[in-house]
């Protein structure tokens, strides 16, 4: 897609979306310290240039009183995409493939990784990642199209790795539910995760996938801790809320893994021990954890929301984060790049290994790739 046709696009379709049941309530709470020029109900603060601009514009105070900042509206634009299927060869990751219905991400976690990627459609990965979206309409077409290809072999397809496929827009747009109804019919190994109680309305997917082991949902733990959670995840599912999503798939019959991601030195560090409990608690079979990890435009963006959320503890989360990243905000070698290294991570691995080895936490689902039908070039299932 041309950057004229995204700009295009957005204007061609937009709306405003609520928060439904997604456990946030719309109404900024009363007591949350945010600054009057800060959008309610989103993670970053502003939209500062991405790394391929030229020129960079920079607020100043003049002396002059701001007006607070109106409601944000959140706009789709329309990828057409032109593949489905995305391919990897990281050795970080249990998969190599992955499918992702949407750009940019409503939930507007502040931390999250995928935020520089806005940058190659001349957005920023500020504001504009999480309020400027884009749907794949054409992804379930393409997906047959290539899962019918002669020289497919089936392998574990995550669903979801880049942005949540079951944000918000979901509800009304249901890509992801074409998408995973596709994957159930030609039985093919299904790795999905979310931070969104969306996922339970597929339910009835995920329970014929389980049935031949064809499916694990992964559900994200940052924090149990609501306060927190509203400012740095402010449109996903509420703490509590996830370990309920946990619970009623596992009594459903569907593998749960709980990721413990990220994990935020000094702010959510100390809750390891207590949310591996409340997992396995709530079902979860399985646990992983991401440390955070702050590439190109996201370091600037997570400063700035400690600056405005935990000014007290700005300093000592980033000397701790730079400790394990190698005196830097980042590092993105393989094999260091989600845990990082020195003895603050050796610690918190050593922490994770124990309190999940206590609990009984397992390896995890190996998927079946045994089942896959192929459809026919005409977008057939090949039963026979």
């Amino acid at each position: 897609m041309t950057l004229c046709e995204a700009n295009s696009a957005m204007g061609q379709d937009s709306g405003k979306y609520g928060w439904g049941d997604i456990g946030i309530p719309r109404q900024q709470p009363k007591g949350d310290k945010v600054s009057k020029d800060h959008p309610r109900g989103r993670g970053a603060a502003d939209n500062p240039g991405n790394r391929y601009h030229a020129h960079e514009t920079r607020r100043f105070d003049d002396g002059w009183e701001t007006q607070p900042a109106p409601d944000l509206i959140t706009r789709v634009g329309i990828d057409r995409s032109r593949k489905a299927i995305s391919y990897n060869n990281s050795p970080d990751i249990p998969f190599d493939r992955s499918i992702n219905p949407y750009r940019g991400c409503e939930h507007g976690c502040i931390y999250c990784y995928a935020r520089p990627t806005h940058a190659w459609l001349d957005l920023s990965p500020g504001l504009d990642f999480e309020s400027r979206l884009f749907a794949r309409p054409d992804l379930p077409q393409r997906l047959m199209e290539e899962l019918a290809a002669p020289a497919y072999r089936p392998a574990p397809l995550a669903l979801g790795a880049i942005t949540d496929a079951y944000q918000p827009i979901e509800r009304e747009r249901q890509i992801t539910r074409q998408v995973l109804t596709i994957l159930t019919e030609t039985r093919h190994p299904t790795l999905i995760v979310t931070k969104s109680a969306l996922v339970e309305r597929d339910i009835d997917l995920l329970v014929d996938l389980a049935g031949d082991n064809l499916v694990e949902v992964a559900i994200s733990l940052t924090t149990l801790q609501r306060p927190l959670a509203r400012t740095l995840e402010p449109r996903a599912a509420a703490p509590q809320r996830r370990l309920k999503i946990i619970e009623t798939l596992s009594k459903a019959g569907i593998p749960v893994r709980t990721m413990i991601a990220p994990i935020i030195p000094v702010l959510t560090e100390p809750e390891i021990e207590t949310l591996l409990q409340a997992a396995f608690d709530a079902g979860a079979r399985s646990a992983t954890y991401v440390l955070l990890r702050l590439p190109l435009e996201v370091a600037p963006l997570f400063r700035d929301w400690l600056d405005r959320h935990h000014p007290n503890a700005a300093r000592r989360v980033m000397n701790h984060v730079q400790e394990t990243r190698r005196g830097r905000d980042n590092d993105s070698r393989f094999g260091h790049r989600l845990t990082g290294s020195g003895s603050y991570a050796d610690l918190i691995a050593q922490r994770f290994a124990l309190r999940s080895r206590k609990l009984g936490f397992g390896p995890g689902q190996r998927l079946s790739c045994d089942h896959f039908v192929a459809p026919s070039p005409d977008g057939q299932l090949n039963l026979f």
